[in-house]
């Protein structure tokens, strides 16, 4: 009897042995369909054993080969089973987590194949010429081609790293390579995605994203496990995309926190980029204008390769002028203040463009009764309902909860409610009164719900039928307006009291990157950022443009409190219906891995962030190793026993290198 073991989405350490029926030979990393239950599944082989335990009575048979999916490559099978036993996941869940939802379906239409189709392999002309620096890292990456070499590209704002990916992509397909184009959100994408098209006319691309059809994701990732598609350019999901001739991954804004999962096989993309370019033996470009930390980190100690491009690309463009606004002595009205209007009417004057930037959507955060001091909170999370005023509903950002405004208060019944605090639509609806006449378009989840929005928006901004931008971190990176000149900043200084060790880096490279939004062609740029701190460090720093300065402290302080990169970490997140269960859950987890053995430092569990969340009370519990060779054990042998307890009242996950902590 011919046996295949099988990977199944399930939350179990185990692979099913399937009898093999007569006529079927499926080898590993083939696609099948199983009985299981009461239902059929898609499963993956994982290995094909001469024989099974399972006695022959209850050994059940494959049902039928998935034959419109080729097997998986072997590589591309070591790279998802070294993803389950790094991020402590199931193999079949990792598995299906690298298929489209498409392909994981047991009833279904077969897709057609793509074929072989003929490809260009160029020559590619550019249509601009390289600064100096950019033909230094052109040359520093390209000399790595055909070996593990990875490489962080560290350019100000401006500075061309685009172009630098695009020539070493060149680089690749007239090798008769495959090239992996990873960026952090979809709202890159569509600009890029044209600019990509343009650049290698008759070259097979494809795009991956959570924002396409479950048909065209299909097609995608079937495009890119023939060989067919030559670029793949997409999110973090694009990472796991199988490549037979993979020869260059591109990471681009690798320092995005975009690029972790925070749910199922927790991920990282841009660190699975690092390990699979190490397992393939080629180069990976790290790009950035403010490198995380930990990449900073490797190039500073020698295992990352480094290139700087210190200069904007235009010799006519320079880094904009960064100035604070302090908001203790002028005080913003509606969130605005007079230096700011006073520069929005400038630039409207001369006809150039401005960007507002407010990491916060919605009217206000919070509606407030100035007779009782009720406040707008969600009955589901600890957090308030966000004042959404033109849809007449307040709304919780976390669960998705919505409800009607009141028209009187809720606790005492007084009609005097208010809005306290500013979102994205409220500093639109200021700035609209303020200037009157001025053409003003909002940019943030809301608003660009609908599929294509924001590539409209962002059309209008290119033939300058927009004066003004106001939006989130969704315009902050990865979009040049040419005839922007200046961008004023609103609120950033909530991240300042943040307890996240990660605050302070993730602000910098946020306001860096708003700010490089500014002056990238040939006029001047200024940035004015409202604060009630004008002299704080991390203000200077990014006024100074000096991000090594930044790094270099940053550094120290993880140094001597001992986080990553100085450290290796993971959190133990419990949840749960019942206040308490979870705390008590992380309590006696903490005494089994006390219990476990190893170098790893493990601390008291702590409320969640977000102590309660869609009806569930969180707590978290964090452990820590000075190395990973350290953690990886002692994480196997605590999550055995984490699952022998079999606590179903509360549900639990392992995090691996989370971002926030």
């Amino acid at each position: 009897m011919k046996i295949a073991r099988v990977a199944l989405d399930v939350p179990l350490d185990q692979a099913f042995d399937f009898a093999v029926p007569e006529g079927l030979d499926p080898p590993r990393g083939s696609l099948v369909v199983v009985p299981f239950g009461r239902s059929s599944r898609v499963g993956v082989v994982v290995a094909r054993p001469g024989r099974t335990e399972v006695p022959a009575e209850r050994l059940r048979e494959i049902a039928r080969l998935v034959e419109d999916v080729a097997p998986l490559a072997e590589r591309d099978f070591e790279l998802l089973e070294f993803c389950a036993s790094y991020y402590q996941r199931p193999l079949g869940e990792t598995l299906h987590a690298s298929l489209p939802p498409r392909l994981r379906q047991a009833s279904r239409r077969a897709i057609k194949s793509p074929g072989a189709a003929e490809t260009s392999r160029g020559p590619f002309a550019s249509p601009v010429e390289t600064t100096a620096e950019q033909s230094a890292a052109i040359e520093r990456v390209g000399e790595g081609f055909g070996r593990f070499h990875p490489v962080l590209l560290a350019g100000i704002t401006g500075s061309g790293k685009t172009e630098v990916y695009l020539r070493l992509i060149a680089q690749a397909l007239e090798r008769g390579l495959q090239a992996l184009y990873l960026v952090p959100e979809i709202g890159l994408t569509p600009q890029l995605e044209e600019r990509v098209r343009g650049r290698f006319p008759g070259v097979a691309i494809v795009a991956a994203h959570s924002h396409l059809g479950e048909g065209e994701r299909a097609q995608a990732w079937l495009a890119a496990q023939s060989g067919r598609a030559r670029i793949v350019l997409g999110t973090r999901l694009a990472a796991l995309s199988p490549m037979p001739q993979l020869g260059l991954i591109v990471v681009d804004e690798e320092h995005d926190p975009s690029y972790k999962q925070h749910e199922g096989l927790r991920y990282s993309a841009r660190d699975v980029a690092v390990r699979r370019a190490q397992m393939a033996g080629i180069p990976v470009v790290l790009g950035s204008a403010t490198p995380s930390l930990e990449s900073w980190a490797n190039a500073k100690q020698g295992r990352y390769a480094l290139a700087e491009l210190r200069e904007r690309a235009f010799a006519s463009a320079s880094l904009p002028a960064v100035r604070t606004v302090d908001t203790r002595a002028d005080k913003p009205v509606d969130g605005v203040s007079d230096a700011l209007l006073r520069a929005l009417k400038a630039r409207l004057a001369r006809g150039e463009q401005s960007l507002v930037f407010l990491n916060r959507r919605g009217f206000s955060p919070v509606l407030f009764c100035r007779s009782c001091a009720w406040h707008s909170t969600c009955s589901r999370c600890s957090a308030n309902l966000v004042l959404h005023l033109k849809a007449g509903e307040l709304r919780c950002h976390h669960c998705g909860h919505r409800e009607r405004v009141p028209a009187r208060c809720p606790g005492c019944g007084s009609a005097d409610l208010a809005p306290v605090g500013q979102g994205t639509q409220r500093i639109e609806e200021t700035l609209a009164r303020g200037l009157p006449g001025a053409r003003i378009a909002r940019v943030d989840r809301d608003t660009t719900a609908r599929k294509g929005a924001l590539a409209d928006v962002l059309g209008q901004v290119r033939d300058e039928k927009i004066d003004i931008l106001v939006g989130t971190q969704m315009l902050a990176k990865g979009h040049d307006y040419p005839r922007l000149t200046l961008v004023g900043v609103i609120d950033s200084d909530c991240a300042l009291y943040s307890v996240d060790f990660r605050a302070a880096e993730r602000l910098f490279a946020l306001l860096t990157q708003v700010a490089g939004r500014a002056g990238r062609a040939g006029e001047p740029g200024e940035v004015l950022i409202q604060t009630d701190f004008p002299t704080h460090p991390l203000y200077a720093a990014v006024a100074a443009h000096d991000y090594a300065a930044f790094a270099d402290a940053a550094l120290e302080e993880r140094r001597i409190a001992r986080f990553p990169p100085f450290a290796h970490i993971a959190l133990l997140r419990a949840e749960s219906k019942h206040a308490g269960e979870a705390a008590a859950f992380l309590r006696s987890a903490a005494k089994l891995a006390r219990a476990a053995g190893g170098k790893v430092e493990v601390f008291d569990p702590v409320p969640a962030p977000l102590e309660r969340k869609a009806g569930f009370d969180r707590a978290q519990l964090l452990v820590r190793a000075a190395s990973r060779a350290a953690l990886q054990p002692f994480l196997r042998r605590w999550r055995e026993a984490l699952l022998e307890k079999d606590d179903r009242r509360v549900r639990w996950s392992l995090d691996v290198d989370p971002q926030e902590a």
